[in-house]
This record gives structure tokens, sequence and C-alpha cells, in this order.
């Protein structure tokens, strides 16, 4: 896990310098700060229009398929940051098979929640039709 962070470090670090360069040679004189409010401000546009017209699509079949995305989105950040968190101060090991791992427990804990909340759903559509056969 510390050497795929070092390479993603480093690779970021690379393209960090190229554009400075590029804007150097361009004889634009921008800051770091104003290459991070371009660059940031660019990235989280396309983001956002990119998960606008997915959503938009998504919103079609349900609203939970929504609020799965988000949650899972949220682990990947929490689940990262204890992993940093285990790098920094030493407890434990930062592995990339603990963030794999805890997102297969989120999943496999989600598909028990959802058989049950299905079980429940068809529990109730075979009672409604049967009691209603009944009068």
């Amino acid at each position: 896990m510390e050497n795929a962070l070092l390479v993603l470090v480093n690779l970021i670090n690379d393209l960090h310098d190229f554009i400075v360069n590029i804007f150097r040679f361009l004889g634009l004189g921008l800051t770091d700060k104003d290459l991070h409010f371009w660059f940031v401000g660019v990235v989280g546009t396309v983001i956002f229009v990119v998960s606008d017209l997915i959503f938009r699509y998504v919103i079609r079949w349900n609203i939970s398929v929504i609020s799965f995305i988000y949650t899972f989105t949220v682990l990947i950040v929490v689940i990262l940051g204890l992993e940093i968190e285990q790098k920094i101060t030493g407890r434990g090991a930062m592995e990339f098979a603990d963030i794999v791992s805890g997102l297969w427990g989120f999943i496999a804990i989600f598909s028990v929640f959802l058989a049950i909340k299905a079980t429940l759903y068809l529990t109730k559509k075979l009672y409604q039709k049967f009691s209603s056969k009944a009068r």
C-alpha cells in the first residue's frame, strides 16, 4: 500500500511540475495557489457534470442506487483516512488489502440487508395478494 501511494504521489508531483513548466513556457505567471484554483475548479466541475449525468440516468431505477453510490464513495474516503492514520501513528499496517477487505465487508453485509428487505417486501406482497382473494 505504501509503495502504491508513493507511486501515486510521485505521479501527481511529476504532473504538477509538468503543468507548472507549461505555464512558465507560455509566459503565464501563475502561482501554486492559482494552479490549484484552476485545476481543482476544472476537475471538480468535470466530476460534477459526469456524476450528474450518471445520477440522472440511475435515478430512473431507484433513489437507493444513488444512496449506495454515495455510501460507497464515503466509505472509500473513510477507509483511506484510516489507513493513512495507521501509517502516521504506526498502529497497524497500511495495506491496500485492508481497504479491499473493508469494502467487501460493506458489500457482504449490505447484501444481507438487501436480502432481508426483499424478503419482507415479497412477504408483504404475497400477504396482500392472498388476503385480497379471501375477501
